[in-house]
């Protein structure tokens, strides 16, 4: 071999080393048997673990690790996390949170909201300040321009803070939504998520209600139902909602059509075996009790799925992005599901066999929260938590408690991680500045690999109301921009047009060319905007619309019935009519369709309430409005019970219940001290919680009426009405009965 030939391969050596060098993982790895399967740790040490030792723990697929974003005393008992523009990361931290197994004080007025910067750029934080104290168990953070906004538990309310010091710390307060009602439901039963969306409304969990930014303030706009969802609200690329349900162990809901046309959650939207999860050691503080484990005695199913994200960087693998991931604290794991769109419908499959993305052999690893950062990567909130379940759950005769006290798991508290996932051959990505960038760098960011970056641009453009940027904003949602759209192509269109709609800029000319355009993606979008048109019987729109009756992407198929829906006029009605026939998936179209006729009735809801006297129909409405957010959950909104695939109902049907046309007094013990054992024969996901110590009489009257009223029998002679006097009654009757009702006791 020659000199040059030799010097030659030496260096191919040396880079393919450096290469191999700069991948290598440096994560533990797991034990496994002969045959490969993970060996479960069957007694895991409950113990608190420094940041070092714990992360050791935490075990990831090959070619991903973690890295340390923040942690205590930095941080404590982190829920939720958001940048501003500037890549500065609000945490709210609830640090009242079951503080022991009774969850004492768990009430007071001293959580916080912290403010994190990384000032060196090595992606730690190593500034912090208190941007917001003496707050009741902050939950939704939302950052809009320079303004952080907060909403706490227990209340409705949603404030503003800004700095206008630049100390670190608010010093402006500003209500940007008002209603005092009191939220008295259990803090895991209410709202979260907060959500600027791609289509710019903001969304949350639980309540039949989205928001629009306008001029400093948020406009509520009702919806029929709730959208289901506990913990968490996620989404994606094109402005699809994932939301999951804990309480009816339901681990992603809502995703098929946005909730403003109705709920739709096909049976066959995943299979049983996505339900089931993999930990990696045993778990014995699991609410449902012994059938949730295996017979290694792992949780076998996803029982407090939440914190879920859509994962849109660019600084992880491309065969990452559109992945769905879901925190599963009580396993002490998060699941990564492939995202694939058939024909319009979408479905949700395990990215591993019987594997997790994550999981951690420490007891203590809660993660309740999963986002797509600045700088690409993917990022946990670990409460780092010994308890996680409400003291409802927790109380003198629950399953939960002796299993807490004898592991001590009531003694960890106090702490709390946020990590970072990063891929051993991918760099993240530079810390932004949008705050102080102009227009045209907004304009530019549009274009953006990385879905943050996007999604924040055109937030921060509609925020300024910069109109100067329209022709600008026209072109690129054209295709036509002479350097933007170059990178995103179809993702920049989109952003483009969606810019344009929160400017209210969007014409006619753009979104007839957008109808057009060859991404079906693009047409998707366009036709979705359209709806603003249609709700004014526009005919040269409906004529454009008609065109795409033919459309080969399911996607845009379904779009045109959902927007169609929403015309009164009688040619939507019929082009609505000929879509279902000739739909590429006629039994999901038709499923689409119920889901809004359904959300239509929902809607009218009232008309056999005319004849009743108002106190009576005013209870019935309080009822409804309750059951909405808070029973449809486990019960679903039709009072059938939530399942998906062939797995076991979260909770007994209502419809067709002899309960609930019979003995009101059965109904009102149940719902005062709570449900427990096997109804009918049937085991159940999940106990009925008892609601009588937060709510009062009227509340409690006002839940059972509604219930009885909407799934009780149609007899003239049956009254669904259940009287405030006789809950009051009941109440005091039962008032020394501290444990679960069981169905034979009650028929006794």
């Amino acid at each position: 071999m020659s000199k040059r030939n030799k010097l030659w391969m030496i260096a191919v050596l040396l880079i393919v080393s450096f290469a191999v060098y700069q991948c290598k993982t440096t994560q533990p790895a797991l034990k496994r048997d002969a045959t490969g399967k993970v060996i479960v740790n069957p007694r895991p040490d409950p113990a608190y673990k420094d940041v070092k030792a714990a992360m050791q723990t935490i075990y990831t697929q090959p070619g991903y690790h973690i890295e340390l974003v923040a942690s205590e005393p930095m941080i404590q008992e982190p829920v939720a996390i958001v940048w501003d523009g500037n890549a500065k990361m609000y945490v709210a931290e609830m640090r009242t949170y079951m503080k022991d197994i009774d969850g004492t004080d768990e009430n007071q007025p001293i959580c916080q909201v912290s403010l994190l910067e990384d000032t060196n750029g090595d992606g730690r934080m190593d500034k912090r300040s208190t941007f917001i104290d003496s707050l009741v168990l902050p939950r939704m953070l939302l950052c809009v321009g320079h303004k952080l906004l907060v909403n706490e538990t227990y209340t409705y309310n949603i404030f503003s803070y800004e700095d206008k010091n630049g100390d670190g710390k608010a010093d402006e307060k500003i209500q940007v939504y008002k209603n005092d009602a009191p939220d008295t439901r259990n803090l895991e039963h209410q709202k979260s998520g907060l959500v600027w969306n791609l289509d710019n409304w903001i969304y949350v969990s639980c309540d039949p209600v989205r928001y629009k930014y306008r001029g400093g303030q948020l406009v509520a706009d009702s919806l029929a139902n709730s959208p289901g969802g506990q913990w968490g609200v996620g989404n994606d690329d094109y402005g699809r909602l994932f939301f999951s349900s804990a309480g009816a162990e339901i681990p992603a809901v809502g995703f098929q059509i946005n909730p403003a046309y109705g709920i739709l959650n096909p049976r066959d939207q995943f299979n049983d075996e996505f339900n089931a999860v993999w930990p990696i050691i045993a778990t014995p503080d699991v609410q449902g009790g012994m059938h949730r484990l295996r017979p290694d005695t792992t949780l076998n199913h996803f029982t407090a799925s939440c914190g879920q994200s859509v994962f849109r960087g660019d600084a992880l693998p491309p065969d990452m992005k559109g992945d769905l991931l879901i925190c599963e604290p009580v396993g002490r794991l998060i699941r990564r599901a492939k995202v694939s769109d058939v024909n319009g419908k979408v479905f949700l499959k395990n990215a591993y066999n019987e594997q997790e993305f994550i999981a951690s052999t420490d007891m203590n690893f809660r993660p309740v929260n999963t986002a797509t950062g600045p700088d690409g990567c993917l990022y946990i909130v670990d409460m780092y938590h010994g308890i996680i379940q409400e003291s409802n759950w927790t109380r003198e005769g629950s399953f939960l408690r002796p299993r807490i006290i004898s592991k001590g798991l009531d003694k960890n508290i106090g702490r709390g991680r946020i990590y970072r996932v990063v891929h051993d051959c991918f760099k993240p990505g530079p810390k932004p500045h949008l705050l102080e960038d102009s227009g045209e760098q907004l304009l530019s960011y549009l274009d953006h690999p990385n879905g943050w970056w996007r999604e924040n641009a055109q937030k921060e453009i509609i925020a300024r109301n910069d109109r100067s940027l329209i022709p600008a904003l026209q072109q690129v949602a054209l295709g036509t921009h002479p350097t933007i759209g170059k990178r995103g192509g179809a993702l920049a269109r989109i952003h483009a047009l969606w810019t344009l709609e929160g400017l209210n800029a969007i014409d006619k000319p753009t979104l007839f060319q957008a109808f057009k355009d060859n991404d079906a993606q693009v047409r998707r979008t366009a036709v979705w905007i359209s709806e603003q048109y249609l709700q004014q019987n526009d005919e040269t729109v409906l004529a454009q619309l008609a065109a795409l009756k033919n459309d080969a992407s399911g996607d845009v198929q379904v779009q045109l019935a959902l927007s169609l829906y929403n015309s009164k006029d009688a040619s939507a009605k019929t082009l609505s009519g000929e879509l279902l026939q000739q739909a590429t998936d006629k039994e999901f179209m038709q499923s689409v369709a119920n889901s809004m006729e359904i959300n239509t009735n929902t809607k009218l809801f009232g008309r056999r309430l005319g004849g009743m006297p108002a106190t009576h129909r005013n209870l019935i409405l309080q009822g409804a409005n309750i059951y909405k957010q808070l029973c449809s959950t486990c019960h679903g909104p039709d009072g059938k019970g939530i399942v998906v695939g062939t797995g076991t109902p979260a909770a007994p049907p209502f419809v067709d219940s002899k309960r609930v046309g019979g003995d009101d007094v059965k109904l009102m013990k149940i719902l005062l001290n709570g449900l427990t054992g096997p109804i009918d024969g049937k085991n159940y996901t999940d106990i009925m919680a008892p609601f009588g110590a937060g709510n009062n009489d009227e509340w409690i009257a006002a839940v059972l009426s509604y219930v009885r009223y909407s799934f009780g029998p149609r007899k003239r002679e049956f009254s669904p009405v259940v009287s405030v006097a006789d809950v009051k009654k009941v109440r005091a009757q039962n008032a020394n009965r501290q444990g679960f009702w069981t169905l034979e006791e009650l028929e006794k």
